[in-house]
Order: structure tokens, then sequence, then C-alpha cells
């Protein structure tokens, strides 16, 4: 993932640190966990870092929710039916873990930040599941503080408690 970010970061150079942080939230796979840790790399200090993050991947949440499946829809009469087909695919995936559970278990997907996970898949799988708005925006949005937690001690915590060790040494 680091070297991702890395060439985003490359590719968005010119524009403020804050600007490419924001964009790199917003995107699918990397999100709100590739955000936090580009702003580590970036130097971005972390009470600064955490609300860019958390606006960057929410706010394409209310969009998903509310038209994926119309765009679905449309896309499926369009030579983009395979790509329709794997994100079903990988929402059908995504719902087996979070069906269990309904709304605790979207929160626990959206959360633990692992490979395929997050708050992408986690408001399509609410969409084409047809989670109540409400419920999947608060399971999101509770998801993406506990995902925040854990790569905060990640992206912030373990390279501060390294230059700690470094620096006694």
């Amino acid at each position: 993932m680091e070297g991702i970010i890395q060439s985003m970061i490359s590719a968005l150079g010119g524009i403020p640190a804050e600007a490419v942080v924001f964009i790199i939230s917003m995107c699918p796979i990397l999100e709100l966990r590739g955000g936090l840790i580009a702003a580590s790399l970036l130097q971005i200090s972390l009470w600064e870092a955490i609300p860019i993050c958390i606006l960057g991947n929410i706010l394409p949440i209310p969009f998903i929710l509310l038209f994926i499946e119309k765009i679905f829809e449309w896309l499926k009469n369009t030579r983009f039916v395979k790509a329709v087909n794997k994100l079903e695919a990988k929402a059908e995936k995504g719902a087996q873990k979070i069906m269990k559970h309904k709304t605790f278990g979207l929160f626990l997907f959206v959360g633990i930040p692992l490979p395929g996970t997050g708050a992408w898949t986690g408001a399509l799988v609410a969409a084409l599941f047809h989670f109540k708005l409400k419920d999947a925006c608060i399971s999101i949005l509770a998801g993406l503080v506990l995902a925040t937690l854990i790569m905060t001690a990640v992206s912030y915590g373990i390279p501060y408690l390294v230059s700690l060790s470094m620096g006694a040494a």
C-alpha cells in the first residue's frame, strides 16, 4: 500500500499536502487508511490529518448509498458490465461477513482495516442489500472512527515509538 501512496503523492505533487491526503482518503481501496499513512509520510500533524481523512473518506459514501444501484443498472447496458459484475461479487463476498450481524457487522467491516474492507465496500454492501440509510450511515461513520483509532496507532504511534527508541539508543 505504501508504494501506491508514494506514487499518488508524487503524481499529485505541486498541490498542498493536505489536499493530497484528502484526495487519497477519497479513493477506493486506499481510503482513510491510505490517507493517514500519506499524512504521516508528509509530516502532517495527527490532529490536522484526522479530520481531513475522515471527511475525504466519508464524502463519497452518501452518493454510493443513494445512487450505486441506479449506476450499476445503467452500466450493465454498457461495455462496463464485467466491472459491475466484479463489484457486485465483491459486495456479495463482503455481505457474507456483514449480514450475520447487520449494522454491527457493517461497523466492524468498515472499522477493521483489512484488505477488501472499508467504507466504500461497506457502503456498496449496504446499498445492494438495502440497509436502512440511517443505519448504514451510522455504522459506516462509527466504523471510520474505529479505523481512525487503529490506523492512527499504525501510522503515527509506531513511528513515534520507533523514533523514541532510536533516540534512546
